[in-house]
């Protein structure tokens, strides 16, 4: 009667020798709000980023019944749990923030209380009373230009919602002892475990790099690499990603997961490309660039901690930066210096630009044409007159294929080139210039051009 007794007060799942992993968890599950999903436990305070928490509410449960190895039955349990909580999917919630005290809708309602389980929740409270972040706002007034500062205000913003219709990464530039890095510090506080420290040169060459991006809004790479990137596919589906996308881990095979991770750099130089000469790859870029550093300035080494204690009014100042993307139909604000940085970037890495540009070498008009041989020998000449690094041939022609809308050329195989013969080559070009006919004059090459030329140009 005696075990009787003690067998009526323990719980359903134990019967005074062995736990029942499957009741155990049918019971823990009652009592606790979790799923498991794509492929991690889910709460009302988002994502279990650490198991052990949720492995010592286990062990708290278990410690009543003197049962042998602890521990692998609390493993087990946990195995099991993710049969049992398991549910098909659990999509992004674009239009709300889920913060310490409740959640933020984008038309910028507020509902207190944390009701339900959701994918991420920022350990930052929504307090609309909060002081405006004085140091925050000088601190950038001190960095960057006021025109970038909105840019900047609505790229945070739109990191705080699990969606890419952005379609943009941002790239901060300067030459070193700005104090940059510094608006990385104080996203890891405002972010927590929805923003993860990485490197854009790792997730463009290894393919398994996406899927530690998973359940991540912010991707931060501190101090990006000078190497220009030998492939930007990854780079690109992440920031355009719409949905899911194919993700791999090492050793499983592959599978569909959600990717909303907006990347964010800061750098001493640009995001190049070595093989990738596409609009597109440039047109994803926000490129800021800072102002220089003052002389005389004496930099407070607590200033990252001073700025961390603004963090709610920083919530309300990026917020209004997303209200006004999400008005704009998520189209940036971006300044003439923004622009021309993109241009800029997109030239340094791609001469071709500079070389149609260019007097001298060709001629731009609708009833002209010129093979592609011939367009590449007048490049080799620009290049070596401009101390430029030349671009292989085929580089070259698709690189200009890329462009001929915008200079209005049309590439086709039936140009007639000097020996008579169609070959491949452009519509609305001229060659000015003839590799086989330079001449050297002391240590200068000059270069013979036509006598249609006009005399300007022969000076």
């Amino acid at each position: 009667m005696k075990n009787k007794a003690q067998l009526d007060g323990m719980p359903v799942w134990f019967d005074g020798k062995s736990i029942n992993e499957a009741l155990f968890c049918e019971e823990f599950l009652q009592t606790h709000k979790i799923i498991f999903t794509n492929g991690a436990f889910f709460t009302p305070e988002g994502r279990v980023t650490d198991e052990l928490p949720l492995r010592g509410e286990i062990f708290e449960e278990l410690k009543c019944c003197a049962v042998s190895n602890i521990p692998r039955k609390i493993s087990n349990i946990v195995e099991l749990m993710k049969l049992v909580a398991l549910v098909e999917d659990f999509p992004p919630e674009p239009d709300r923030i889920h913060l310490s005290n409740g959640t933020l809708f984008l038309n910028g309602t507020f509902a207190k209380g944390k009701p339900k389980i959701v994918r991420n929740r920022f350990p930052v409270a929504y307090n609309p009373n909060a002081p405006k972040p004085v140091l925050w706002l000088k601190f950038l007034d001190g960095l960057l230009y006021p025109e970038d500062i909105p840019t900047l205000q609505e790229y945070i913003g739109y990191c705080l919602i699990p969606s890419n219709k952005g379609q943009r990464m941002m790239v901060i530039k300067g030459s070193g002892g700005e104090g940059k890095s510094q608006i990385g510090a104080v996203l890891g506080t405002l972010f927590g475990s929805n923003m993860k420290d990485g490197s854009i040169g790792k997730i463009s060459e290894n393919r398994f790099a996406r899927a530690d991006l998973e359940h991540i809004l912010l991707c931060v790479d501190d101090d990006m690499r000078m190497e220009a990137l030998r492939q930007t596919n990854y780079v690109k589906s992440i920031v355009t990603a719409q949905g899911k996308m194919d993700l791999e881990r090492k050793g499983k095979q592959s599978y569909q997961g959600w990717m909303c991770a907006r990347l964010l750099a800061f750098s001493n130089g640009d995001l190049q490309a070595l093989f990738d000469r596409s609009d597109g790859f440039y047109r994803r870029q926000l490129v800021l660039t800072t102002k220089e550093k003052p002389a005389g300035r004496v930099d407070d080494p607590d200033l990252a901690e001073k700025m961390k204690a603004e963090v709610e009014g920083i919530l309300l100042w990026a917020f209004e930066g997303l209200q006004r993307l999400a008005a704009n139909n998520f189209k940036f604000t971006e300044s003439d210096r923004t622009r021309e940085n993109r241009e800029a970037v997109k030239r340094d890495n791609n001469n071709v630009y500079d070389f149609l540009d260019s007097d001298g070498y060709v001629r731009l008009k609708a009833d002209l044409s010129a093979s592609s041989k011939e367009l590449y020998e007048a490049y080799q000449i620009y290049c070596t007159e401009n101390n430029l690094p030349a671009l292989k041939p085929r580089s070259f022609s698709e690189a200009l294929i890329a462009c001929q809308s915008r200079y209005n050329l049309e590439y086709c195989n039936n140009v007639t080139n000097a020996a008579g013969r169609r070959v491949r080559g452009f519509l609305g070009i001229e060659v000015l210039v003839r590799n086989h006919i330079s001449v050297f004059s002391g240590d200068s090459m000059r270069t013979y051009v036509p006598e249609d030329v006009p005399e300007e140009w022969r000076r």
